[in-house]
């Protein structure tokens, strides 16, 4: 989706509808990024390891259920936005059969 032609990548601009948008949260998700990385691929470059968890629905509910708190020093909402993010990216990959993003690794 990123990869379409030069007039509709400018028609969703990333920077200025996305980051522009919200900083601080995404500053937030990519922290989480790299707690998780840390937890569950201790020593190996930052990496998204499809297959170890993959009930993204169920997590959204539990995050959800407590927004506004932390487990350890995870940010809850945090956690939700980023299994958001995780199961948006994977139906999009699965509707328009695009292939995984660089950082995505699948494991089992």
């Amino acid at each position: 989706m990123i990869d379409a032609d030069s007039a509709t990548r400018k028609t969703y601009p990333m920077a200025r509808g996305l980051l522009d948008y919200f900083p601080d949260a995404l500053a937030e998700v990519a922290r989480l990024s790299y707690l998780g990385n840390e937890k569950h691929n201790p020593g190996e470059e930052m990496h998204h390891a499809r297959g170890k968890s993959m009930d993204h629905a169920d997590c959204i509910v539990r995050h959800l259920v407590g927004r506004g708190g932390f487990d350890g020093e995870t940010r809850e909402s945090a956690a939700l936005a980023w299994r958001a993010l995780a199961l948006l990216q994977e139906e999009l990959e699965r509707e328009f059969g695009l292939p995984m993003p660089r950082a995505a690794r699948q494991s089992t």
